[in-house]
């Protein structure tokens, strides 16, 4: 009787990963758009109690804020006041498509039963599993984010309805087609089909990235430290209490990555503009009126900069040099195409990411001169590129001749 167990078992779990795709899928986005809107949603209802207790406007404008907040993490941008606001808080959006990756890992897991075999799969038979899955995916997380502008966007606030829609579909199809092909197994089938040294040329570049937002978020902390004051004394004039500070400091916390961007900009040397005709950058530090936002203390004081600030453009390609040799520790390599490869290919895809990540940051953000905001996004992609393609490209050469000294000297004791 023992002996048929193994086999219940096996049959339960088959049935498991054989649900309909269709339906797990679609359900999959739809749960992973919702679960984070709530969250929104619940976030506008306490920052409307924890402002003025609920005093002015009723539940349904705390909720419509939520809700807009939420659209605009998708790109929507809304007016306010007759003005513009197009600037996408980061924050919001690492959480949304962190949530899509989970959410898709899980999907993966469950349609994992579908489609052709690991071994028909390396035979080169077709499998849509993964292409069809996070297709269903992205088509019921459109569906929530349809619905939301729907009841959320009045004729005031006039939140697009083709960017949030566009940003979801993106998101759900990268990040959630990804999460899919992991959770099923495939991108670990395929995976043995792409050459070692574009593999490990992708993984220099994640470390390469991951170093560089460690350096710009730790440059951008030491420089709101020294200004702290300045911070303090603007939350002091906008005659913050506890609970408007709370909300402060959650609306920071969407925009945290934004400035990280900045800050990046800012290393690499293009650096960034905080208004029409201003700029922010180791060379020179053009202000004009700024808003009164506790993140802007960390700005610069205005004027010709201190000398040594121009040696913070050696920090972006000792960053991809010390993470290349780092990634090559982990994967060494004795041949010098293949270090070469892996250097710079991952040094400039890094680049070309982290333009793409200032692109995201900037926006505009009021009215006037406040229509410009954000990094110089070519500019910033170029110096990336280029910083982080010969810090990538030095760090394989160095690393590979260690490995190669290791190597004779082990054959040669």
């Amino acid at each position: 009787m023992t002996s048929v167990l193994p086999d219940l078992t096996r049959s339960r779990d088959d049935l498991r990963h054989r649900r309909p795709l269709a339906l797990l899928a679609t359900l999959g986005g739809v749960i992973a758009a919702a679960s984070t809107l709530v969250v929104c949603l619940a976030v506008g209802v306490a920052g409307w109690f924890l402002t003025d207790a609920g005093a002015h406007g009723e539940p349904r404008d705390a909720l419509q804020v939520g809700a807009l907040g939420w659209l605009m993490g998708h790109g929507s941008g809304i007016t306010v006041q007759g003005t513009p606001v197009s600037v996408v808080p980061l924050g919001l959006t690492l959480v949304v498509a962190w949530t899509i990756w989970r959410l898709g890992i899980r999907v993966g897991d469950s349609v994992s039963g579908h489609g052709p075999d690991a071994d028909a799969i390396a035979d080169g038979e077709r499998d849509l599993t993964v292409p069809v899955a996070a297709s269903l995916f992205a088509a019921g997380y459109a569906v929530v984010v349809a619905v939301t502008h729907t009841l959320a966007a009045t004729p005031a606030t006039s939140p697009s309805l083709a960017r949030p829609i566009v940003w979801s579909v993106l998101l759900c199809l990268v990040v959630g087609g990804a999460a899919v092909a992991v959770g099923s197994g495939r991108a670990a089938i395929w995976a043995a089909f792409v050459p070692i040294a574009l593999r490990e040329a992708a993984a220099t570049c994640r470390r390469i990235l991951l170093g560089w937002f460690l350096v710009a978020g730790l440059v951008l902390v030491a420089a709101l430290v020294v200004d702290l004051d300045t911070a303090v004394n603007v939350m002091s004039q906008l005659h913050t209490d506890a609970g408007d500070a709370t909300v402060f400091t959650l609306l920071s916390l969407t925009v945290l990555p934004n400035a990280v961007a900045f800050s990046g900009a800012y290393l690499l040397g293009p650096g960034f503009a905080v208004g029409v005709g201003t700029l922010v950058s180791p060379a020179a530090v053009a202000l004009g009126p700024l808003p009164m936002f506790p993140l802007l203390a960390a700005l610069p004081d205005d004027g010709t900069p201190p000398v040594w600030t121009a040696y913070l453009m050696v920090l972006p390609p000792l960053v991809a040099l010390a993470a290349t040799m780092r990634s090559q520790r982990q994967a060494p390599t004795s041949r010098w195409d293949e270090g070469i490869i892996r250097g710079l290919a991952g040094g400039v895809l890094a680049g070309l990411l982290f333009g793409l990540f200032a692109a995201m940051a900037g926006g505009a953000v009021g009215p006037g001169r406040m229509a410009d905001v954000g990094p110089l996004v070519l500019d910033t992609t170029v110096y990336a590129v280029t910083a982080f393609g010969l810090g990538g490209l030095l760090g394989g050469v160095l690393a590979t001749a260690l490995q190669r000294r290791r190597a004779r000297q082990a054959e040669n004791p």
